[in-house]
């Protein structure tokens, strides 16, 4: 049965959606050589410790991320996060808590999932650390990808989350996934609500960053 759902529905390229050949994992051998990994940012959003991605959000990238988040794409959860769980083991991070940044309740309801809580779930799995929510979206705002201006978007996601059990999280190291960060505002602004709450650091990881 197994060779019968392969022969069907092939496994593809995560980012260039060719089918996967014999020994190839995720990637396709030319996205894997010629995919330029995420390097150092220019600069580090304000209340985040530190950040890191695994590809830049752009050409290939840019338009799995799209598939994922718009086009009902889940199935991609599990590739990005293997990868995204690769990259947080080259970084060898110290965290006590691993959480995401929630989508509201009303883009939940039309997309029909949060793709960053599907995305914890599999880096989480990979990592054998259980993702924990720690966030509430409470107000449902504008899409920051539809805002071009970094002032904007600091306005458009302030106050948009709760944290949800500060108890839990006071003195505690936070690794808060997301699956693009570009200015870093929403991650930002999530970090200083966790910050204020009595968090001890708020370290980010996402698919990709913006160069």
């Amino acid at each position: 049965m197994k060779w019968l759902l392969e022969l069907l529905f092939p496994q593809k390229c995560i980012l260039c959606r060719r089918v996967l050949r014999g020994g190839e994992t995720d990637l396709c051998r030319k996205c894997r050589a010629e995919q330029e990994l995420w390097g150092t940012p220019k600069r580090k959003p304000q209340f985040l410790d530190s950040i890191t991605a695994v590809w830049y959000y752009e050409g290939n990238v840019r338009r799995a991320v799209l598939r994922y988040k718009f086009y009902r794409a889940r199935y991609l959860a599990a590739g990005f996060g293997r990868n995204l769980a690769m990259r947080l083991q080259q970084r060898d991070w110290e965290y006590d808590i691993l959480t995401w940044v929630p989508v509201s309740r009303l883009r939940r309801l039309t997309r029909g999932y949060d793709q960053v809580e599907l995305l914890a779930k599999a880096v989480g799995k990979e990592l054998g650390v259980a993702p924990v929510p720690t966030l509430k979206k409470i107000r449902h705002n504008r899409r920051q990808s539809g805002i071009h201006s970094e002032a904007e978007r600091k306005a458009n996601v302030l106050g948009a989350y709760r944290v949800l059990s500060p108890g839990e999280i006071r003195g505690k190291r936070i690794l808060l996934l997301d699956d693009v960060l570009t200015t870093g505002a929403t991650s930002g602004e999530c970090a200083r609500m966790l910050l204020t709450a009595g968090a001890k650091e708020v370290h980010c990881a996402v698919i990709a960053a913006r160069r």
